[in-house]
């Protein structure tokens, strides 16, 4: 075995130690991101305050049902539906697939898109090709969905608002915007699992249907251990954003303003207003699904 000496160990360890340590722009990051969590945790649980998460509540449930849908795909299924209802439910309809992969894949899957939007959220690019492969993503919900109103609805509005946060301060709110999805997304996996198979068992859960599926052990088992992974990509999100974006705020604006920037910044002259292109595109495809 190759031996490891003190002195390369210190240096290896230093290193992790620097990546790991954040920057200013990271610890503004960090610091909105802890705010994001405790302002979520107070509107969630007043029922009055509630309402202004709602919309952002129903996009989580999406993700949820979308990584069912993708699941499906990649293992042969056929989708049927993907449906979401007021009462921030929501059902993927397919036939076909595996069960062992579908079914855990719900919520393993927004908490690993919860997590990425984490990660990019420390830097405006990458917030930027977030928000294009959301948009894709879209597209194919929008598809699978294209007879329920409510998810219609909540599709074209976040499509506005990534639109609109695009465009204010040189896509800096966008950054900001995907870190909130992201929390939104990663907390909701946490606390809808622990609702649904830890605190109280629902027959109706994901986790009830694979426990009756695998039969090894009962749902608040897989609770735990996709409560577990889902804390471990939501704490992964956040090391893969501070080792991978250390650029500052005004590196990052000077980059921003030249990759894909919003109209009316010194980088637009040359560049497609993409934002106003993507918002286009979803509204033209919604509306020949609906015709």
């Amino acid at each position: 075995m190759p031996y490891l000496d003190e002195q390369t160990f210190n240096l290896y360890a230093r290193d992790v130690g620097t990546q790991l340590t954040p920057n200013t722009t990271q610890k503004t990051t960090l610091i909105v991101a802890g705010c994001y969590v405790i302002l979520i945790a107070i509107l969630w649980h007043v029922p009055v305050l509630s309402w202004i998460i709602y919309p952002f509540k129903l996009l989580t449930v999406g993700f949820h049902e979308m990584s069912h849908a993708i699941a499906g795909i990649l293992t042969c299924a056929t989708i049927h539906s993907v449906e979401l209802d007021p009462d921030e439910g929501g059902e993927t309809r397919m036939s076909g697939g595996v069960p062992w992969i579908t079914l855990p894949a719900g919520y393993l899957g927004s908490s690993l898109i919860g997590a990425s939007l984490i990660a990019c959220g420390f830097d405006t690019n990458a917030s930027k090709i977030a928000c294009i492969v959301l948009g894709v993503f879209f597209i194919f919900t929008l598809w699978w969905a294209r007879k329920n109103w409510l998810t219609w609805i909540l599709i074209l509005g976040m499509s506005g608002l990534i639109v609109l946060f695009w465009l204010v301060a040189d896509s800096v709110a966008l950054r900001f915007f995907v870190l909130f999805v992201g929390v939104m997304s990663d907390l909701y996996v946490l606390w809808d699992v622990i609702d649904d198979t830890i605190a109280r068992k629902v027959n109706s859960s994901d986790a009830s249907a694979f426990a009756r599926v695998c039969g090894c052990f009962p749902s608040q088992v897989w609770g735990v251990i996709w409560l577990i992974v889902a804390f471990m990509f939501f704490a992964a999100g956040i090391i893969v954003g501070l080792v991978a974006f250390k650029e500052s705020s005004s590196e990052q604006e000077s980059a921003a303003a030249h990759f894909l920037p919003a109209p009316g910044s010194s980088g637009a002259m040359t560049s497609v207003p993409l934002p106003g292109v993507l918002l286009m595109i979803v509204t033209t495809l919604s509306w020949k699904l609906l015709l």
